[in-house]
């Protein structure tokens, strides 16, 4: 398809994100929650001034995800704090406190369902408008691709290059578990983006291939496909996908063909089962989808501008879906650690 000429402005306010949590707080328990939102921020950083505006420790505090920096961004944040503030009371430099509540456990990653975007591309020709929206049909169809965007690597890929040098070639482990768990979740999501590339370059991308692990989609349960014509057909009516490697010492291993194809991945970088079995602790590996629904989706033209409003699940990227259309993956909107 023809790219979407179009750019993201340079203010937060042009990047909206909203999180889908995966349950509401009951309203009584030993932990705050606090539905914020925050301009210009990372969600580390939130989490911390908060926490020092609270009078509680950080590192008890819990969040479904990571939200863009360069954004106005909208989550849960849980505490573990006995008193229920005011939020008027609640003066946080970048953030808003919206609502206060309380629950029973500490919020989690991934607890949560998905995040709902509203974007706004600037200077987007108006004869661009059917490219758009043949685009986004197509993909509320096939589904998105679903890698990782830039920001997963880094700055520059500094964080790939780190992991690398640790997991592969034998340096020094990083002092932080924080930075070994980011590292080797760095390679692991590099690896998974080249399988999902050279998928989508053979054609591949929405075939089912025997011994594919495949994730039902209502249930989230596992399978190896053994019947391709059988499953082929679940893939189409979007009760199945494929599944890409997450490498690690406890990830489920395709069979047959999409087992060869993995090995050969690993092969060409010079990466064995050893090197991610050094690692465990840091990463036991798991399958991904290969795509992911694109749902909810509007657009509207303003001026020369078009504002965009979709949900996608959790764990995918805005970003990733913003590249498809504009057939650029220059965009960095995220917290780059």
């Amino acid at each position: 398809m023809p790219p979407v000429e179009g750019r993201i402005k340079d203010s937060p306010d042009d990047f909206l994100v909203e999180e889908v949590p995966a349950y509401a707080p009951s309203g009584t328990g030993e932990h705050l929650y606090l539905w914020i939102e925050k301009r210009d921020l990372n969600t580390q950083d939130a989490v911390t001034r908060i926490a020092r505006a609270l009078g509680a420790r950080a590192d008890g505090a819990g969040y479904a995800g990571l939200k863009d920096k360069r954004a106005v961004t909208r989550q849960w944040l849980s505490f573990h704090h006995a008193a229920t503030p005011d939020p008027q009371s609640l003066e946080v430099e970048g953030v808003r406190v919206l609502e206060v509540s309380r629950h029973v456990n500490k919020l989690r990653t991934g607890h949560l369902r998905g995040n709902h975007f509203v974007i706004r591309m600037a200077d987007v020709p108006p004869e661009h408008d059917a490219h758009l929206s043949h685009a986004l049909e197509q993909l509320a169809r096939d589904g998105l691709p679903n890698s990782y965007g830039t920001q997963r690597f880094g700055t520059d890929a500094r964080n790939l290059r780190q992991a690398l040098a640790w997991i592969v070639e034998g340096g020094r482990p990083p002092n932080k578990p924080f930075l070994r768990k980011l590292f080797v979740s760095t390679l692991q999501s590099a690896l998974f983006n080249v399988w999902l590339g050279e998928r989508i370059g053979r054609g591949d991308y929405l075939r089912a291939l025997e011994g594919d692990i495949m994730r039902k989609e209502e249930t989230g349960g596992l399978f190896a496909c053994t019947d391709v014509a059988v499953d082929q057909a679940r893939l189409d009516a979007w009760e199945i996908t494929a599944t890409g490697p997450m490498f690690g010492a406890r990830m489920r291993r395709a069979e047959g063909r999409a087992h060869e194809l993995e090995n050969e991945l690993l092969a060409r970088f010079g990466i064995t089962d050893d090197h991610f079995a050094r690692v465990e602790r840091a990463g036991e590996g798991t399958r991904r989808p290969s795509r992911v629904r694109v749902t909810d989706v509007a657009t509207r033209r303003e001026g020369d501008d078009v504002v965009l409003d979709f949900t996608l699940p959790k764990g995918s990227y805005a970003t990733v879906l913003l590249a498809e259309l504009t057939k650029s993956d220059a965009l960095t909107l995220g917290d780059d650690p």
